[in-house]
Order: structure tokens, then C-alpha cells, then sequence
């Protein structure tokens, strides 16, 4: 039987915004992650991001979901990136002097090429660029601090589902997760 490494991981749930009508709650959350074999994930904040261990993230992140559509009947999707990954775009950027103009963006696709004059052109439109990305995640400036342009820009040029969080909320997390 050949082992499968365990390793810690954040979940970025759509659309989640906990505790509001419409939303799943925490509990419904964190029950998902229990009936996933996650008792020990920790929600982090009240957005939809868990950290999580598991030797298998996309079936867990398959498991929470197909959960919380049963459990509160809200049908949302999850995306999910490695801690240390995570925490090496952080390092990586985290001492911009602008934090509160970036988000980092988890989504399905692969790879998106901020050198492709399309995606520069697209993401120009939106009033943002393109400032690192890698698979199936991207951080984006914003031109404006508050703005969140993230998310409409991966999807449009990924064509597909995307979800965001501010730079600000993933250096706390690695403050508390990784350090």
C-alpha cells in the first residue's frame, strides 16, 4: 500500500459570506469538512476560507461541497491551493506598499498569461493587471483600494467559476497558520 501524504491546505468556498440569510452557516461549514474526514479544519474568518489537512484536497473539497448542498441547500463551489503555496505568494508579495489593492484568486483553469495581450486588455478593462499568477491561481492589482475586480476578470478570462480574497486577509492567515 503506498502512503498518501497529508498535507495542509485552504479551501476558498464562492460566494460564502457566513452567517448571512442565503449563505451556509459556519456549522453547516464545518460539518461538511467533519463528513469529509476534516474534523480538525478551522474556519478562518467569516468568508468561506477553512484550512484543512487531507491527502486527497480535491475530493475533500468534492465532499464539503456535495455536504453543504444537502445539509443548507446552497449549491456554492470551493477551490483549493496548498498552505505552503499560499504561503510562498505571500512571501513573495506581501511587502507591497498597496496590500489592500491586491487579491489573490483561486479558480479551475490552469495557468492565465498575464504576458497575453488578450488577458492584459481584459484585465486593463476591469481597471486592474495581472501581477503574478500560476496553476489555477492569480493575484491581481487593483487600480483603486476597496475595488474588487479579481474575480470577474479570472472568470471572464478563464471562463469559468473564480473567487477571491484580499491580501490583507491571506498575510493574517499565514501570520496565524504558517509562522
Amino acid at each position: 500500500m503506498v502512503a498518501v501524504q497529508v498535507m495542509r491546505c485552504v479551501a476558498f468556498l464562492r460566494n460564502v459570506n457566513q452567517g448571512q440569510r442565503g449563505h451556509p452557516s459556519t456549522a453547516d461549514i464545518m460539518a461538511a469538512f467533519e463528513d469529509a474526514g476534516c474534523g480538525d479544519a478551522v474556519a478562518f474568518q467569516s468568508n468561506g476560507t477553512i484550512v484543512f489537512e487531507a491527502g486527497h484536497p480535491a475530493a475533500v473539497t468534492e465532499t464539503v461541497m456535495a455536504s453543504i448542498a444537502a445539509r443548507s441547500g446552497v449549491d456554492r463551489e470551493a477551490f483549493w491551493i496548498p498552505l505552503e503555496d499560499l504561503a510562498a505568494v505571500v512571501d513573495a508579495h506581501g511587502s507591497v506598499p498597496d496590500p489592500r489593492q491586491h487579491e489573490f484568486t483561486l479558480h479551475g483553469g490552469g495557468t492565465i498569461d498575464a504576458a497575453d495581450a488578450d488577458v492584459a486588455n481584459e484585465a486593463a478593462h476591469r481597471r486592474c493587471v495581472i501581477v503574478d499568477s500560476g496553476r489555477g491561481w492569480t493575484l491581481i492589482r487593483n487600480e483603486r483600494e476597496g475595488e474588487g475586480n479579481a474575480t470577474p476578470v479570472v472568470e471572464r478570462i478563464s471562463g469559468g467559476r473564480a473567487t477571491s480574497r484580499g491580501l490583507p486577509t491571506l498575510l493574517r492567515l499565514v501570520d496565524r497558520f504558517v509562522r
